[in-house]
């Protein structure tokens, strides 16, 4: 049965904290072209134990990883555990091939928990729940398996159960032995590989006996297309807490049956790919990651941004760049940010708006001609208005020009104005 109270009890800090990083590291950073390199390329399980042997990231400092995303003004991480080739970023005690096992010798979940804890962010962990590695997850025929078309797997039998019970027991470890954890990202459910295939029940009723307060996205029981049981009056035992949508923006944000608001997460992409690829310089400007970050929150949604570190640990010098932006942005701007949500008036025209209580934030983003139009609020209803980067008052303005207008309110065109995105906050009696 659905406990509606405690849902909005687990989810409260997600839906204040807004804006997250991913992070997709693992093997693939070698090879460096994306995290479904294997694949894609149709490595055997043999071919790809090559970057096994050679992982050895020497500049890794997640203290650095965690000071980045702090500085951008994100208030959570989450960081791929292990990924769809089965490799392991943590000491697992069910399988050889993991970080402690290679030449690093280190157990980098631990690592990144603490450096992220430290700097007082929530933490979570990406567990994916296909491997290309195990022997009993299904080979030849499965489109995403790099064997998957390979004939020489053809009539090979898998114990489709001992692999349910290895990763029952890979997300039982994460959740028992590395503390209080945050989040629990699942990827990917698809074609009959939803819901109680993987013994979803059972799996939710293990991970709550250890993390009570854990929130969990909806990919146990979807792909990353579908919105789930969530959207549903009475959802099912394992519908996640969060709808997890991949690199888009919902256009209308995401609604249950009732039309209210339901917690979800954007995740992106700063360039092409989720893990490391050294030939992709196709980044996304930060002056556009901050405005579709301003856009999930006026939908009533949050931003997973994502990194892809390289072989040696290193988060890239541009994704860096482009963090360093959002966080000089956010610095004047957070308080639109954290904590608020869809507003009631209509996106105007030029640029977004983001409510917190009775205190709107007009997001500015296109440049107006002489006085800014604050759409959707009358005169009379409001108590104060401020430029929200520094306070300073800004007076309703009355003139010939603008008095054609009597039932929009206008503020003087701002000489210091964002290029990117200029808030401006009102509050209303």
């Amino acid at each position: 049965m659905f406990d509606k109270k405690a849902h909005e009890n687990r989810t409260k800090w997600f839906l204040e904290a807004r804006f997250g990083m991913f992070i997709h590291w693992g093997l693939y950073a070698i090879p460096a072209r994306g995290e479904w390199v294997q694949a894609y390329e149709r490595m055997s399980a043999k071919e790809y134990e090559k970057y096994f042997h050679e992982f050895n990231p020497d500049s890794f400092c997640p203290s650095a990883w965690a000071k980045s995303a702090k500085a951008a003004g994100m208030k959570y991480a989450v960081l791929t555990a292990k990924h769809h080739d089965g490799f392991c970023l943590f000491d697992s005690a069910l399988t050889e091939f993991k970080a402690t096992n290679t030449r690093a010798g280190r157990d980098f979940v631990r690592e990144f928990l603490d450096a992220f804890r430290a700097e007082g962010l929530k933490v979570g962990l990406y567990y994916s729940l296909i491997d290309w590695r195990h022997k009993d997850y299904p080979h030849y025929g499965d489109f995403h398996h790099p064997m998957g078309d390979n004939r020489d797997y053809e009539g090979q039998k898998h114990d489709f159960d001992n692999y349910l019970d290895y990763m029952h027991g890979q997300v039982r470890e994460l959740c028992a032995n590395y503390g209080k954890l945050d989040i629990m990202w699942f990827d990917f459910s698809y074609d009959s590989l939803m819901g109680e295939a993987w013994r979803a029940s059972q799996l939710i009723k293990t991970i709550r006996s250890y993390q009570p307060d854990i929130i969990m996205n909806n990919r146990l029981e979807v792909s990353g297309s579908g919105f789930g049981s969530l959207l549903c009056e009475q959802p099912k035992d394992y519908y996640g807490d969060f709808v997890s949508p991949e690199q888009i923006i919902p256009p209308y944000g995401i609604k249950d049956e009732k039309g209210d608001d339901v917690p979800w997460e954007a995740c992106v992409t700063m360039n092409k790919h989720w893990g490391y690829c050294s030939a992709d310089n196709d980044y996304k400007k930060a002056s556009t990651l901050i405005k579709k970050l301003v856009e999930c929150v006026s939908k009533g949604g949050n931003m997973l941004l994502n990194v892809g570190p390289d072989a040696r640990g290193d988060i890239p010098a541009r994704s860096l760049e482009i963090l360093a932006e959002i966080g000089q942005w956010m610095k004047n701007n957070s308080e639109s940010i954290y904590g608020c949500g869809r507003a009631t008036p209509d996106k105007p025209e030029n640029g977004r708006i983001t409510a917190k209580g009775k205190t709107l934030y007009y997001h500015i983003t296109e440049k107006s001609i002489g006085d800014i139009p604050l759409h959707g609020v009358r005169e009379e209803e409001i108590k104060r208005i401020r430029l929200l980067k520094d306070k300073s008052e800004l007076r309703i303005q009355k003139s010939w020009i603008v008095n054609n207008y009597p039932d929009v309110v206008f503020v003087p065109e701002i000489n210091s104005a964002d290029e990117t995105d200029t808030v401006i906050e009102v509050e209303l009696k």
